[in-house]
Order: structure tokens, then sequence, then C-alpha cells
């Protein structure tokens, strides 16, 4: 028997269709149904339908409210320096042309480094009374003392601090997709706006970045989705600390599931956190696209 066409491609999605529905689709409906009920921590404990008293509790939480406000904070500065800084190197890299070779493939070394990996070694970098970053500051006459800032302890700096590892872990990342994106730009394009007179700043905001859009709007996507749910790195460096002050959205839902035993509303706070973290990418995408007016 022959089999059709769109057969064939049916078979040919199946196994995928069949994980996305046992490993994406089955949990996040189990997130959404469990944020519904009271569930004891207990393994076969009671569970007890209580609506939405979840989400209230949860939206009359200082702790959420905050932990929100910080994954915020820490996202848009993450995503902000890798940006930038990753604009920079792949401008660089494209200028060098193949004279940058070598050092794209030393760049991108980062990327192979796993985040709790990295955060233990910037943990070891940047702790109080034994940190190598302080001692470094302190012999090249840039501190007083070794421990006078304390990076992992003062909760006014301990999100900036625990975003180093998260930027230069993942600041390769953008300059290779935004490498990417400078190799699809018309030379003559270039050197005609250079006859033309127009200068680098010029033609860096009036040609490049708006030729670069779509790819931009992929990069800040992926790698705001990334940032906002950061967990690893924190955890291994400040646990939250001090004071909560570099408690994120994933680490408050991880305390509130594994330590004060509340899966229900760990359950709603996840929900939130979902319905929020896709309703900024749909606007950011909308908004730094704008695919209508490019057409």
């Amino acid at each position: 028997m022959r089999i059709t066409d769109r057969r064939f491609a049916l078979y040919l999605m199946a196994p995928a269709a069949l994980f996305l529905a046992v490993f994406v689709a089955y949990p996040l409906f189990s997130l959404v149904a469990d944020s519904f009920f009271e569930i004891s921590p207990v393994l076969g404990g009671p569970r007890e339908f209580v609506g939405l008293d979840n989400y209230v509790q949860a939206f009359t939480s200082q702790a959420f409210v905050g932990a929100g406000w910080r994954t915020l904070a820490y996202t848009l500065l993450v995503v902000t320096l890798e940006f930038a800084l990753g604009l920079g190197m792949a401008l660089l890299f494209t200028l060098l042309g193949r004279k940058s070779q070598t050092w794209r493939t030393v760049f991108l070394y980062p990327l192979m480094i796993a985040p709790i990996v990295a955060g233990l070694l910037w943990k070891f970098l940047m702790i109080d009374n034994f940190g190598l970053l302080g001692a470094l500051l302190h012999q090249v006459g840039l501190l007083r003392d070794p421990n006078q800032i304390g990076w992992l302890s003062n909760p006014d700096i301990v999100l900036f601090s625990v975003a180093i590892p998260d930027i230069w872990l993942t600041t390769s990342f953008m300059c290779l997709v935004l490498f990417a994106g400078l190799q699809n730009i018309p030379g003559e394009l270039i050197e005609a706006a250079r006859l033309d007179g127009a200068r680098a700043p010029a033609m860096l905001f009036k040609i490049i970045l708006p030729l670069l859009r779509p790819v931009i709007a992929v990069a800040l996507v992926v790698r705001g989705v990334d940032a906002a749910r950061a967990f690893d790195s924190i955890l291994i460096q400040t646990n939250g600390g001090p004071q909560s002050a570099s408690e994120t959205m994933s680490l408050l839902i991880y305390n509130t599931m594994i330590r004060f035993g509340e899966p229900g509303l760990a359950s709603a706070m996840g929900t939130i956190y979902l319905i929020a973290m896709l309703g900024i990418a749909f606007v950011a995408v909308g908004t730094i696209w704008r695919p209508g007016k490019d057409s």
C-alpha cells in the first residue's frame, strides 16, 4: 500500500509530537491544575480545591512582588549588557574579517561551561574575606581593603554581582547571533553609505541596526526568557540572600515548593510567571521586529 506524503509527514512528526505531549504539555497542564488546589507536601497526601486562593495569596505576598521586580531588574541588566558587549564584539569581528577566526573561537569558550560551574567559579572570585577579585583590586590600588566591596554580602549590589557570571557566560551567544546577522547585510549598502559621507554612528543606527531588527528581536527574546529563569548560578552563589536581595522568581518558586512545602502556591506562582514571560515576549517581538512595517 502506498503512503501519501501527508501521512508520511504525520508519521515523521509523531515522535516529536509524543515527546512534546509527555514532557511539555502534560507538565504545563499539571502546573495550572495544581494551582487551584491546596496540596499536601507528603506523597499521596490530601488535595483540597481552593479556587483562586493561591493566586490571591501570591499577588498579596511581598516576597512574590519583590521577586518579580528583582527578576525584571536582573533580566534588563543582563540582557542590556550582553547586547551592548555582544554587538560591539560582533562589529569588531566583522571589521577584522578572516583575521578574527581564532578570536571568535576563544570568545565562544564560556558557552561550554555549565552555569552552576560558572556560578561556583565567580563565587570563589567574589566571596568575602578570601575572594580573588577583591584581593586583585587591592593589589593594583583600586581598593583600600580587599573586603571593601561586599560583592555577595551587600544587598545593594548583590543583584549586579550574581549577574556577572551570566553576562560572562552568554555574551558570546549574543555576539554569535548578531555576527551571523551582520554577514547577511549587503556590503554594497555599507560601501554606498560610506561613499555618501555617512559616519560610523549614522551607519550603525540608521542602516545596520534597522536591518538587524529581526535578528535582534530573536536574540533579545531568547536571552530575556533565559535570563528571567536564572536559577542555578544564583543558587550556588547566594541562595537568594542576603535578605532575599538576590531571590529571583525561580528561586522563590523553588523555595516555596521545596523549603516551605506549598506545591499549590508554588504552582500558582509558576503559572503567573509563565503568563508574564509569554506576554513580555510577544510585546518585545512586536515592538522590536514590527514585520508589518518592514515588509
